[in-house]
């Protein structure tokens, strides 16, 4: 006999897990929302053309692709087959599953363009698919909350992913966290001042691995991709840069002085801080992070990254502005920006921490308990009447003594139970129980209704 397995880097849910999980998601939608942010959805697939060369060299090698239907081999040949895996790929695979969210949303944009309100402001919940290697807080299946405007350059934008970002995880009850902030130009103009414009690339992604591996690792990969000591001298300080973030500012303005692209830079990250400012939005959580560099290729503008400080865990947020993501699907000059919320991060997090409430994890309002055949029966006449009044009930449906009933209501984390007896349909006043405090009363069934209500 088989024995049953996940695939490595999946999970299943539970209904308790999914109940943590929803109240996640109702805290980010009901903030999304909040924020003027409409729901969309697209395929969990799409074709490899829309996503291959979006997320960079190492990003193109996380796609799951999803072999052809039928004898695809039979399109091939044993010369394609030598020449290895870019000659094989479009005859065997056409389509993958989605790496993110913000791709396939720029693809709906420029399809859509005739029918899309700009600005355009969407929310996205669905679950991307990566071909990483698991480990703790990586997954190769996981939930993606991304929230997303085109169509408008304002740094109103990106202060307001500030402010969601600061009002969800106060709802969720995090506190010790911290969001970085960059700014592509920044990195940009760093590259342009250590005389080395034509490895901003080669730069980007080693400053990516800095959390990872260290100063001294980031340091031997420049090297080895060309860069002088003279230049590494230039750069080192500038990622050292430490203080409040209006220092940071003070510096970077003078760094950048000459450089148009550093100007710029600096004037976005200043124009957010003034934005947080003017909004009364806390920033002591927010932190100008000049090693902050993001390795998607397509972010142009401002780019963020949200830690938690006490778990030992990788960023539970980020994101950033494209300038021009929907260019590559002919639609050029189209800007925007967004940011996702690691949610199965989140979930760890906020497990390990012990932050979900119990009202949380609540899957019903109330369950009818009885004793009888005919108690049973008119138990089914109660619950008729608590759904009619959008009550989510529930009732036992077997006969079993009382402990056993009760132990399932707990079990489910129901607060109340409503127990019915042959005194109780006598009277028409029904036993009404706390499961929390164990505190028990004897109402009529609109009592009842008027108190869930």
């Amino acid at each position: 006999m088989q024995k049953p397995s996940l695939p490595k880097g999946t999970r299943d849910f539970g209904p308790e897990q999914m109940a943590r999980r929803n109240y996640i998601f109702n805290k980010i939608k009901r903030t999304f929302e909040k924020y003027g942010f409409q729901p969309l959805e697209t395929p969990s697939m799409e074709n490899l053309s829309v996503l291959t060369g979006k997320y960079g060299d190492e990003g193109d090698q996380l796609l799951f692709k999803i072999l052809n239907s039928g004898e695809f081999l039979k399109k091939t040949s044993p010369a394609e087959y030598e020449s290895g895996e870019k000659a094989m790929l479009p005859k065997i695979a056409e389509k993958g599953l989605r790496y993110d969210l913000t791709v396939p949303f720029a693809r709906y944009v420029v399809m859509n363009r005739h029918n899309v309100n700009l600005p355009f402001k969407r929310y996205q919940i669905q679950p991307v698919w990566r071909a990483d290697r698991p480990q703790k807080g990586r997954y190769r299946e996981f939930f993606q909350c991304d929230a997303d405007v085109v169509g408008t350059d304002s740094l109103i934008c990106e202060a307001e992913i500030i402010m969601m970002m600061t009002e969800v995880f106060g709802k969720l009850g995090l506190e010790n966290y911290e969001i970085k902030i960059n700014n592509r130009k920044l990195l940009g103009a760093l590259a342009e001042l250590a005389g080395a414009s034509d490895k901003e690339s080669d730069l980007l992604v080693a400053i990516d691995k800095l959390d990872k591996i260290g100063i001294d690792k980031v340091v031997e990969e420049l090297k080895s991709k060309g860069f002088s000591d003279e230049s590494l001298n230039k750069i080192l300080p500038v990622l050292d840069l430490s203080g409040p973030n209006q220092n940071k500012i003070s510096e970077l303005e003078s760094l950048f002085s000459d450089s148009e692209t550093g100007k710029k830079g600096t004037e976005e990250i200043k124009e957010i801080f003034e934005i947080l400012d003017t909004t009364n939005t806390p920033t002591d959580k927010v932190s100008l992070d000049l090693t902050l560099a993001r390795g998607l290729s397509y972010y142009t503008g401002a780019i963020f990254e949200v830690k938690p400080l006490n778990v030992k865990m990788g960023s539970i947020s980020g994101g950033g502005r494209y300038d021009d993501l929907t260019g590559v699907f002919g639609m050029p000059g189209l800007s925007g920006v967004g940011f996702s919320f690691g949610v199965d991060r989140i979930y760890d997090v906020m497990e390990e921490l012990n932050l979900f409430p119990d009202e949380g994890l609540k899957t019903i309002d109330v369950m009818i308990a009885h004793f009888d055949n005919e108690s049973l029966k008119y138990g089914l006449g109660v619950i008729s009447k608590l759904r009619a009044n959008d009550i989510s009930s529930e009732i036992y449906p077997d006969i079993a003594k009382p402990k056993k009933q009760f132990t399932y209501a707990n079990n489910k984390n129901i607060p109340f139970v409503i127990v019915i007896g042959s005194e109780e349909i006598k009277s028409g006043l029904l036993s009404f129980k706390n499961m929390k405090t164990g505190d028990q009363e004897s109402l009529t069934i609109d009592q009842i209704i008027e108190k869930l209500k």
